[in-house]
């Protein structure tokens, strides 16, 4: 007589089944309440945002003189260019909350230093992220507004729609792109990549920050393509600093 496993029957699948489907409809429904949090908290952000758009687009056109300096020629542009703040603010307000949501949901599969890990790093990308936004306002807007503004010696008249869509495009893709040395260091940390294959595959990175500079730049000239193109390589080479950290810790 053969020694095995108990033979499976009709009621054993069909309670199993029973049990998977139950604990599906649990994580949907879970993720669907977590989702409509996030949906409530962005739209209550973005609309709080909408009450100080002025005082922010004053300080975003600070590198151009102010408002004051700005011209709109369409019925609509003004509205749209505080709404364009608005919602770039309410981004950044509500991504805490958006933060703890997904975290929320996915930590109870993680391993307890996977859970210490997530809630270490991802406070430094939020970090990353703001010192990048910054970055573009202090650094790269005051280089280049005065070089595009004066170029060929044409006087050029700045319509408030187009300035603030450069300058919020260009904060919100610096931002991101200053978060890649700290997913660089998760993905070295877990064993995804090394220093060794970050800095042996540098060419195709410098072309691949090139492609990614002409997407994130408003405009088509070189001279915008190469200031956020440079920060980008910079970063990449940190990233490769921040994987051998992570090799050694």
């Amino acid at each position: 007589m053969t020694v095995g496993a108990p033979p499976m029957n009709s009621n054993n699948l069909s309670d199993s089944g029973s049990e998977f489907l139950a604990s599906m409809g649990e994580h949907i429904e879970e993720l669907r309440k977590r989702l409509l949090i996030v949906f409530l908290t962005l739209i209550t952000a973005v609309i709080a945002s909408f009450f100080f758009a002025r005082p922010l687009m004053n300080w975003l056109a600070l590198p151009v003189g102010g408002l004051s300096a700005l011209q709109s020629i369409e019925i609509t542009e003004n509205m749209t260019a505080a709404m364009n703040v608005s919602l770039l603010c309410g981004v950044i307000l509500a991504s805490p909350m958006v933060f703890y949501q997904f975290l929320a949901f996915v930590l109870p599969g993680l391993k307890e230093n996977e859970k210490r890990m997530v809630w270490l790093f991802l406070p430094a990308m939020i970090l990353f992220f703001l010192i990048g936004a910054l970055f573009a306002f202090y650094v790269i807007l005051p280089a280049a507004i005065p070089f595009l503004t004066s170029f060929l010696g044409i006087k050029t008249a700045i319509r408030t729609g187009s300035y603030i869509k450069f300058t919020t495009g260009l904060m919100f893709w610096i931002g991101v792109s200053f978060e890649l040395p700290v997913v660089i260091y998760i993905l070295a940390k877990v064993g995804v990549v090394n220093a060794a294959l970050l800095l042996k595959e540098w060419r195709i990175a410098v072309v691949v920050c090139a492609v990614l500079a002409m997407v994130i730049t408003p405009t088509t000239d070189p001279v915008n393509m190469m200031l956020v193109m440079v920060p980008l390589v910079l970063l990449y080479f940190l990233s490769v600093l921040f994987a051998s950290f992570a090799k050694k810790g």
